[in-house]
């Protein structure tokens, strides 16, 4: 269950907050004196484009709210005076995202879009779009907008760049170049302000007197700027609060975190000197400047409705409970008694593994690895693997050596992933960046006895930089050595594993790009020696001498790989967040998965019919 959110706004004395992960989303009302939600509606289906699942993207306009949607780019207008939700116009096909929404003084709406990287303008009164076209080439994330009388001004995510595009004419100028991607843009008088990475960028909105502020190795996630030109921000990954003036050499602390660990999707100044702030964990808090004491709320507390989200990953610690990660919160169902607990997590776990009484958990978008005590829930930091690995996809424990072994993907236009080698009483962190050279890692598996893990790459990266390589590729990386032993690319022109898993000898690997193939590699000759189709891409895992996979697309499939493939389950639904994933229970064909969005025991037994599964109505 989450109340997680993405867009957040204020409009005279409520906040509006949208959530994430629920279908349809909600957006909710909150009155600022109270700290209660007053009213929430369900933003509704486009009339063509399907089902938003969330908007990131909320500007106020005339007195009314405007949300930006995702995996549908459209826009909802709504009224607080009537309380009614209009569909007001599609930015894209399914897939697309209106990532961020700006009102500009006269109360023209400019929204930045993926994956088409552009800019486009609506007016509220006739209902006209218009579209400014590319911004540069390549680029994809439009990922901030601010607007002013004359301009808006984009930050790109991919190409790093922050352009003024004139509201008049059309035409763009570029003010600077970010060392990465430009994730949050303010504006105020003549000067704009953006971070690109670890720096703040403040520069003349002509694009001269450019001034770069070093953010310490953090980065800021939110901005606003005061009437006398003060910017405060949130940084990430603590979650702490800044103060910053133009001609300052270092932003100011001015509080320690009010949601430690947490993404700040929105703050704004409300009066008395008082800085509100929202989570993306489905908190707001507030901020008094001038004692720097704050105070939290939890929406769901506060009276946010629930729903249930797409999974992240899942654990079974068998005959005791069931593990689900999703967006900053735990769930557990409890085996032994079938209740239901939750607990707050820094981040979304991207994988879980169990060592002794412990679960670890490699979090995005911080790239930390958190342990979690299977006694307290007691929640704890090893610490972050650095070198710009934010993006963990795959966890190993390495019994023999006892470390914990993370394969990543850099988060950003970049290529290189990494291996990193965690020593779980210690925290030390051995980070072993581009060891498929040109390439992230997407999974990882673990021959202990031999002391050699395989990884399996993508040559597209970060996303937003031209791939190096055509074909991804598999590697043997020696444990002991901390060596490369060799490399080899098994199907040419298949660019993303998502899943790697050894057994019998074989390696078996499943593909993303392209979706669904799969095959089976000797590692004694490097050769493929078994290859297949699936009815999309999801994880591996072995079983009583045999491999399963549970994929995507299709309504959700489970399968078993041998010489060939043996369709075990359909029906299961396509509602993770992540990789779809099976958990047996030792010494049984029983096995913990998903039906749609509900936890789910189904019988695998490969000499049984195809199960049909038939998910329970919400």
């Amino acid at each position: 269950m989450t109340g997680a959110i993405v867009g957040a706004t204020v409009h005279e004395g409520k906040a509006y907050v949208v959530t994430r992960g629920q279908k349809p989303p909600v957006l909710a009302e909150i009155d600022l004196s109270t700290r209660k939600v007053v009213r929430s509606v369900r933003l509704p289906d486009g009339p063509a484009t399907g089902e938003p699942e969330g908007g990131w993207a909320t500007a106020v306009s005339g007195g009314k709210i405007y949300v930006g949607t995702y995996p549908v780019p459209d826009l909802y207008r709504f009224d607080p005076a009537t309380g009614e939700v209009a569909h007001l116009a599609s930015f894209g096909k399914n897939g697309g995202y209106i990532w961020t929404l700006a009102a500009a003084p006269d109360g023209t709406l400019y929204a930045g879009t993926y994956p088409d990287g552009r800019v486009r303008e609506y007016d509220p009164g006739t209902g006209a779009v218009r579209d400014f076209g590319v911004l540069a080439a390549g680029e994809r994330y439009v990922r901030a907008v601010a607007a002013d009388d004359v301009n808006v001004y984009a930050g790109l995510l991919d190409k790093g760049k922050l352009v003024a595009i004139n509201r008049a004419t059309g035409a763009v100028t570029e003010l600077a170049q970010g060392a990465t991607g430009i994730g949050v843009v303010a504006e105020h008088g003549d000067r704009v302000f953006a971070t690109s990475g670890a720096t703040l960028i403040d520069v003349r909105k002509d694009g001269t007197d450019d001034r770069r502020v070093p953010l310490g190795g953090s980065s800021f996630d939110a901005l606003t700027v005061a009437a006398d030109g003060t910017l405060y921000a949130t940084s990430r990954p603590d979650g702490a609060v800044y103060r910053y003036r133009t001609g300052d050499s270092a932003p100011a602390k001015v509080a320690e975190p009010p949601s430690p660990d947490d993404e700040t999707r929105r703050i704004a100044l409300t009066g008395d000197g008082t800085l509100a702030g929202f989570s993306g964990s489905g908190g707001m808090w507030s901020l008094d400047l001038g004692t720097g004491q704050s105070q939290f709320t939890d929406l769901i507390e506060a009276g946010l409705p629930a729903g249930a989200e797409r999974p992240q990953s899942m654990l079974l610690v068998p005959g005791r409970a069931v593990y689900v990660g999703g967006h900053f919160f735990m769930d557990v169902r409890d085996l032994r008694t079938g209740e239901q607990r939750r607990f707050r997590v820094p981040g979304e776990p991207k994988d879980l593994v169990r060592r002794g009484n412990k679960i670890y958990a490699a979090i995005y978008p911080s790239g930390n690895i958190i342990s979690i005590d299977l006694r307290t829930d007691e929640v704890r930091s090893l610490g972050y693997l650095g070198q710009g690995q934010q993006r963990p996809w795959d966890l190993e424990y390495d019994p023999v050596r006892d470390k914990l072994l993370v394969a990543s993907a850099p988060l950003g236009a970049e290529l290189e992933g990494a291996l990193s080698i965690v020593d779980p009483d210690t925290g030390r962190i051995d980070v072993y960046k581009g060891v498929i050279p040109g390439q992230s890692l997407m999974s990882l598996s673990l021959d202990a006895r031999k002391g050699v893990v395989y990884l399996g790459g993508d040559v597209l990266g970060g996303g937003g930089t031209p791939p190096v390589h055509a074909s991804a590729s598999v590697a043997a990386f020696d444990l002991r050595s901390r060596t490369v032993l060799w490399q080899v690319d098994p199907v040419a022109g298949h660019r993303t594993f998502q899943d790697i898993k050894v057994h019998g000898g074989l390696l078996y690997g499943v593909y993303k790009r392209n979706s669904g193939a799969w095959i089976a590699l000797d590692l004694a000759t490097r050769t493929v020696k078994y290859q297949g189709t699936l009815s999309g891409y999801g994880e591996l895992t072995t079983h009583r001498g045999r491999v399963f996979v549970s994929t995507f697309f299709g309504g959700g499939n489970a399968y078993e790989l041998s010489d060939h493939t043996t369709h075990l389950a359909t029906g299961l639904g396509d509602d993770w967040y992540t990789n779809p994933q099976l958990h047996f229970e030792p010494g049984s064909w029983k096995a913990w998965a998903l039906s749609g969005r509900h936890l789910a025991r189904i019988d695998l037994d490969p000499r049984c019919p195809l199960l049909t599964v038939t998910p329970p109505q919400a």
